[in-house]
């Protein structure tokens, strides 16, 4: 597939991108487009969530991926495709080379999930688990492909790439022609790329908008120095967009066409895939989380009608269970106290009553009575509760001292 990066003429890349729209037709499906009441009421516009999260294998890694794979040669074929990932691009490879007949090995890094590893292996790839960062993993990716000659798939930076990522951009148009804004998540920058290029191209007026968590931010230095910026150590849970620098290809599109981009922290990424989880009942990873966490972190800066690109849904279960526990957290949504009581018979079942009245539920508690720290008829006890917010916080620290307790903090 033919492709041109003269970012000055985007009517010729728009014709990559509709290429690669019937090249995924019947591969790739076209997700859902669903409201959201709650974020509508927040930003004071329509919004609208883009639900890649339940694109094939997951995200919409599978459109550049199967959109690169299909441009190669037969010799190329035949030599097969290598690519490094932590699980996004390795299923998007896996699968887009299942079905084009092409073998495919992925390296992904040791500590991967296992999930992620055991649904690469059912696409069709051949598994290598090597390194403990990505970076390593990507180097023993490129040092397999010069050994053996198989094609390298980078996850970004390719133009074939982009061009299949740009096809979320068409059917946005389609699905909802009155858009003023898209908000979506940047790693290296291939998927915000593409989406750019196809929708700058038919609707100038609309504002793109990428977000990226805040400890792993490469485009923000990157834009301000005009050229692609390293990050010496990125750190985010949002592994999908946890790139220390943009890629080549892309940084030049973002450059010219993305309107704006906007960081995350890690508290605003959990509580977007609480959100996710609780009012639009949509299983998001904190990557495909991140423009609902820029939309919750200042609502009245999106014009709308706005769409927010839920990018992907694969999350360890484990890591969900700790992502719920802070994003609780975050809300105001559990409190943890340490009370001193009077050391006496049915004092813990006055707390416990208490608590009742409050209408909190303990997690967890713990009673102390031999601490050193201690009076000789004092206990303590260290509560973890599930509250309904902050103001109910504070109604069940209030109602804990009014009942006589000594609430330490």
């Amino acid at each position: 597939m033919s492709f041109r990066t003269t970012a000055s003429h985007p009517a010729l890349i728009l014709d990559d991108v509709r290429g690669a729209q019937k090249m995924l037709s019947g591969v790739a499906r076209v997700t859902a487009l669903e409201g959201s009441r709650h974020l509508t009421e927040l930003v004071g516009s329509p919004v609208h969530l883009k639900c890649e999260n339940l694109q094939r294998t997951g995200s919409f890694k599978l459109r550049g991926a199967y959109v690169r794979i299909s441009g190669l040669t037969p010799v190329e074929r035949a030599a097969g495709v290598v690519a490094a990932s932590a699980g996004n691009h390795a299923q998007g490879v896996a699968l887009a080379s299942s079905l084009l007949g092409v073998r495919s090995t992925v390296f992904m890094p040791v500590g991967a999930p296992l999930p992620k590893v055991a649904a690469t292996r059912e696409y069709g790839a051949e598994v290598r688990l090597h390194g403990q960062v990505v970076d390593e993993t990507l180097a023993a990716a490129q040092q397999y492909a010069e050994e053996t000659g198989a094609v390298f798939i980078h996850p970004f930076d390719h133009p074939d790439i982009i061009a299949g990522q740009g096809t979320v951009g068409l059917e946005i148009l389609e699905q909802c022609p009155e858009v003023r804004t898209i908000v979506l998540g940047i790693g290296g920058g291939g998927f915000a790329a593409g989406v750019a290029v196809a929708v700058k191209a038919l609707r100038p007026d609309v504002r793109i908008v990428g977000v990226q968590a805040e400890g792993a931010a490469c485009y923000p230095p990157s834009l301000a120095a005009g050229h692609p910026v390293s990050l010496d150590s990125p750190a985010t849970m949002a592994d999908g967009i946890k790139v220390g620098r943009p890629g080549d290809v892309p940084f030049r599109l973002i450059e010219e066409l993305v309107d704006e981009v906007r960081t995350v922290t890690e508290d605003e990424l959990s509580s977007a895939l609480l959100l996710c989880l609780e009012r639009a009942k949509l299983v998001v990873e904190p990557a495909g989380a991140s423009p609902v966490a820029a939309l919750l972190s200042d609502p009245q800066a999106f014009r709308g009608p706005v769409v927010a690109v839920l990018s992907g849904g694969n999350v360890d279960p484990l890591l969900m269970q700790r992502i719920l526990r802070h994003g609780m957290s975050a809300a105001g949504r559990y409190l943890s106290l340490r009370l001193r009581l009077t050391d006496r018979p049915g004092a813990l079942a006055a707390l416990l009553a208490a608590l009742t009245v409050a209408d909190a539920n303990v997690l967890d508690i713990s009673h102390v009575r031999t601490d050193p720290r201690l009076g000789l008829t004092e206990a303590e006890v260290d509560l973890h509760l599930e509250t309904k917010g902050p103001q109910h916080c504070a109604e069940v620290e209030a109602e804990l001292r009014a009942a006589g307790f000594r609430v330490m903090g």
